[in-house]
């Protein structure tokens, strides 16, 4: 990462800040390094300490520090970059672009790493095994021995001193001012390790750790490559909800005259227009022009929106029918598109202080180690046994105790869930989802979509009424027609067909002219909102109502009555009206339920029952959940759903069915229990080998085999579970 400011000469970083109101000014940085919570808590608490700093907030999936100022002090930017330096990690002020680049550039050097590091493990190991194994019997002399301890050594040195470069430089950053991290004592393990086995192999010693230092590396770069891909796929949600936002509008001067601009440039008060099939680029107000939109991703209502001259829209709705010009009502990034991208970003930073135990083990775990192998070094030699003996022993405690098993005991649980899953049709998409499932003891439904199919269906309609509308519903785009023509099926369309936008479809059939939309619009008063419908009639006879709904799904009663089983408490939180919500709410056995919200109104009742101590579930899949998918403390969304939203989600879920909801809850909480599990037996081993290297009992070779050892044990254990044992 490329620094862009000078800290010695100290330029003006003022253009950095950003106003807020009441006189505080935020400072957003792009730091590079962190890669647990003990990092972030260091950040995070250093920065929170300067003066004059109100709150400071990482978020280790962008990598984004977000610092706010108190109001009415001097903000001193340059202060919070040298602090963070100060703690021995890379900063620059935030930059969406360079902070793309920096990941995109730190996975293409995991990656690459780690290939040489598996090459290296591969052939040093092709020369090191008949060494250790006896293979070879008492056919292998001591030249030979000699010889092929140093082409395990050529091969492995220098793949060890290049893949090796994410451990040790970021041990160094550490140690250079003065701190010391979970890198440092990896890194004073391998490099100890290399330089024993050269000495062994100078002296012509009967056993060189060649090949134990590179599969060590190997080892623990595929926990951080799972890790940045896993970061990956979670940050994206914000950018791919603004995405939604049109990357240019159509802006009218003051002649009539149309221009293309750059959203960016569009300001308060310009006339736009806006066609159908086109997204709304801001929020705005009707100034001509009357139409539909489609508001199913900003508040989940499945029935078209009509709009005319005064009415209010929000940016991300899409214009089905009608020309609209419309007057910018605020700037691009003060949207409502813009404010619930805000708001999962926030939450992604929130739900980033979940502190793994794996973590608060490691901050342990660098003291005691380093302390353990340096009284083993100095008793050893006081004792009498020679500094080489004395050496060996401490590295045979760096390494037996080096934390693969610790690392690997929630990855490698992980991993087997999350592909289990992934065979049951649910994609896990964050690191630490599962573990925050297995807390859940509340889950909050969206209807639209979720319980429900969302598709609108034809109910009640006899198959003569169903073929005289049919021609004008092929006519039309509306998708309420769409469904209706859809029940038909193919067929012949009506002639001379126009449309009205907001109201409906107008045409000829079998020479006769016929209507097919509003209530209003084809002469029948008194229409109910509360019920989704298309009215047809031809002009001058009986006017026929079609209505329709949007099925819940198959098993969405069951899965309800299992997760109530299960000890949880359910609800329904939807955007769409009342009537439909009540229903669908009586149908699957749920008591508790609002209808009628906004995204904000979600967010917050997410934030409202988080405060109460509730652990939430949140399973959505429109625009109007992403924010509440985000503040929850988990989130699942199916694969019907809005890009966005599935980014916002931990969990993504594909087919027909909800239990899908069920098998991850039960897995999730398996998957706690076996990483409990392995982490009650790395700390066994450690308790058991640990001293044992220390007496000399265990020499390095030996410690790597057991540290290897000790990682296959948890594996082992990760497999024993059976992924979605509680299907419904």
């Amino acid at each position: 990462m490329a620094l862009t400011y000078d800290p010695v000469a100290g330029p003006d970083l003022s253009a950095y800040l950003k106003p807020r109101a009441g006189g505080a000014q935020d400072f957003d940085l792009l730091v590079a390094g962190a890669h647990c919570a003990a990092c972030m808590a260091k950040i995070e608490t250093g920065v929170a300490a300067l003066a004059g700093v109100e709150a400071a907030r990482l978020n280790l999936t962008t990598g984004k520090l977000a610092v706010r100022f108190r109001p009415g002090v001097a903000a001193d930017a340059g202060a919070v970059l040298r602090a963070v330096e100060g703690l021995g990690y890379k900063a620059a002020p935030f930059d969406p672009t360079e902070a793309a680049e920096a990941h995109d550039r730190e996975g293409r050097r995991l990656a690459l790493s780690l290939g040489v590091a598996a090459f290296g493990a591969g052939n040093a190991m092709m020369f090191s095994v008949p060494l250790w194994a006896g293979l070879f019997g008492q056919e292998l002399g001591p030249a030979t021995r000699v010889m092929m301890q140093w082409w395990s050594g050529l091969i492995a040195t220098p793949c060890v001193l290049y893949a090796g470069m994410p451990f040790f430089q970021s041990a160094w950053r550490s140690l250079r001012v003065g701190r010391a991290n979970m890198d440092v004592p990896i890194s004073i393990g391998v490099l100890l390790t290399l330089f024993i086995s050269f000495v062994e192999t100078i002296l012509h010693g009967r056993d060189a750790y060649f090949d134990a230092a590179v599969s060590l590396i190997f080892l623990l770069l595929i926990g951080r490559w799972l890790d940045h891909q896993l970061r990956a796929r979670a940050r994206s949600a914000a950018a791919d909800l603004l995405a939604l936002q049109a990357p240019y509008a159509i802006t009218l001067d003051d002649l009539g005259r149309e221009h293309r601009k750059p959203l960016s440039e569009i300001a308060i008060g310009d006339l736009l227009v806006v066609r159908p099939g086109e997204r709304i680029p801001v929020d705005a107000v009707v100034e001509g022009g009357a139409g539909e939109l489609d508001n199913a991703m900003l508040t989940g209502e499945t029935r078209p929106v009509p709009v005319a001259a005064g009415s209010a829209v929000q940016a991300g709705a899409l214009n089905l029918s009608g020309a609209l010009t419309l007057r910018a009502a605020v700037r691009p990034e003060d949207s409502a598109v813009a404010a619930i991208a805000r708001l999962v970003e926030a939450g992604a930073q929130s739900r980033s202080l979940y502190v793994r135990l794996a973590d608060k083990a490691a901050a342990v775990y660098v003291p005691v180690v380093h302390t353990a192998a340096a009284l083993t070094f100095v008793a050893g030699w006081a004792l009498g046994l020679g500094p080489r003996e004395a050496l060996l022993r401490a590295v045979a405690v760096l390494i037996i105790t080096c934390p693969c098993a610790l690392g690997l005991a929630v990855p490698a649980v992980q991993i087997n869930a999350s592909g289990g899953l992934f065979r049951r049709g649910v994609l896990v998409k964050s690191g630490a989802a599962l573990e925050r499932l297995a807390e859940v003891d509340h889950v909050v439904f969206d209807k639209t979509g979720v319980l429900t199919e969302g598709r609108p269906r034809l109910i009640g309609a006899t198959p003569a009424l169903l073929a005289q509308a049919a021609p004008l519903a092929r006519a039309s785009a509306h998708p309420l027609a769409r469904a209706l023509a859809a029940e038909a099926g193919p067929g012949p369309m009506a002639e001379d067909v126009s449309e009205t936008a907001g109201q409906g479809v107008e045409g000829w059939i079998g020479g006769r002219r016929a209507r097919l939309g509003r209530a209003s619009f084809v002469g029948v008063a008194g229409e109910d909102a509360g019920e989704t419908e298309l009215w047809f009639g031809v002009v001058g006879e009986t006017k026929v109502r079609f209505q329709f709904s949007d099925n819940l799904r198959a098993d969405a009663a069951r899965t309800v009555a299992e997760l109530i089983r299960r000890g949880l408490t359910v609800e329904i939180l939807s955007g769409d009206l009342s009537g439909p919500v009540a229903r669908a709410a009586e149908a699957v056995g749920i008591s508790q339920w609002r209808a009628g919200l906004s995204p904000t109104d979600k967010a917050e009742a997410i934030a409202r029952l988080t405060a109460q101590g509730r652990k939430v579930l949140m399973v959505g899949d429109g625009l109007n959940d992403a924010a509440a998918l985000a503040k929850a403390h988990a989130a699942m969304a199916p694969g019907s759903a809005l890009s966005a939203t599935q980014n916002a989600a931990d969990l993504v879920f594909s087919g027909e069915g909800l239990g899908s909801v069920v098998a991850a809850f039960d897995t999730a909480r398996q998957a706690r229990a076996r990483a409990l599990e392995n982490f009650a037996f790395a700390a066994l081993y450690n308790l058991i080998a640990a001293p044992a290297a220390m007496l000399g009992l265990i020499n390095p070779f030996v410690a790597a085999l057991a540290m290897s050892g000790s990682s296959l044990v948890v594996t082992l254990n990760a497999l024993r579970m059976r992924v979605g044992a509680g299907k419904t």
